[in-house]
């Protein structure tokens, strides 16, 4: 009997170092893959600064349309496909507020693959002391907000909705406030229907299918794949006021999620709050 142990400790102690390296391995490239989309975000950004200059000189909105060519060129290099429906709910005259799930660094190649004319994002000031990514956004006409100041997040959101109405400008917004790969979306956050509301201009909700099946982190998995996105109809906000604000976040999160269920192949599960804490 001792003797078929330590066969089996044997045959374990000599299996077992190839599967050990192949998951460090597999740790290292998926680290290196990051790494090179960080940089190749770097080298395009610092390639888009002086097309900025030189069609626009200067700080525009239109240059967005600069960043956005270049930005499309990550899909093929990592070879992600976007299946796209719904181009035709982005027609709008005048601003609106964009809204869609956020869920990894590479939300930038889904981002570009869509982005209507005129559309910026909101950003944290501290975005602009970040390289050649900073200046192009800065020159790409992004509007800055200061986080720190969330105490006053209403008159924040009023500052935006003056700067999108006097340039014409569509707005981005991610609602879940950062990063999720959960497979699920995490409550929103109101600001995006506070300046929708203020604005009293429509909210665009687009959305895209979970990326599981070609980018996860836990399991150090980043292969090319097809991601499935929607851009959902407009949800009007002319007559609405600030008590409405609840209601609207509430009605976007829920069609949004009902989305991300069915263009992930998953089953729809209910849960409590869709609320973030304010």
């Amino acid at each position: 009997m001792e003797g078929c142990w330590l066969l089996v400790l044997g045959a374990l102690l000599l299996f077992l170092p190839p599967f050990l390296l192949l998951g460090a391995f597999g740790a290292l490239r998926f680290r290196l893959k990051i790494i090179s989309y960080c940089a190749l975000c770097l080298l395009f950004s610092a390639l888009a600064v002086p097309v900025c200059l030189l069609k626009r000189g200067g700080r525009s909105a239109d240059n967005m349309s600069v960043v956005r060519a270049f930005g499309r060129l990550m899909k093929y290099v990592y070879g992600v496909r976007f299946e796209v429906k719904g181009l035709e709910n982005f027609n709008i005259e005048g601003p609106c507020v964009v809204i869609s799930n956020h869920q990894s660094v590479l939300d930038m190649m889904g981002l570009f693959e869509i982005l209507p004319d005129r559309c910026v994002q909101i950003a944290k000031k501290e975005l602009l002391y970040a390289g050649p990514s900073g200046l192009v956004a800065y020159l790409a006409g992004v509007v800055y907000i200061n986080r720190k100041r969330t105490s006053d997040a209403k008159s924040i959101m009023a500052e935006v909705a003056q700067t999108m109405l006097k340039e014409n400008l569509k707005v981005w917004v991610y609602p879940e406030g950062t990063r999720n790969n959960s497979g699920d979306l995490l409550p929103f956050k109101k600001g995006a229907f506070h300046l929708a509301i203020q604005a009293q201009v429509p909210v665009v909700p687009v959305v895209y299918a979970s990326y599981h099946t070609f980018y996860n982190q836990a399991r150090n998995l980043f292969t090319s794949g097809k991601v499935k996105v929607e851009v959902l109809p407009r949800v009007e906000t002319e007559g609405l006021t600030g008590e409405n604000v609840s209601e609207l976040t509430e009605k976007c999160y829920t069609m949004m999620r009902k989305t991300f269920f069915q263009l992930s192949n998953k089953a729809y599960e209910t849960h409590g709050s869709v609320l973030a804490a304010q």
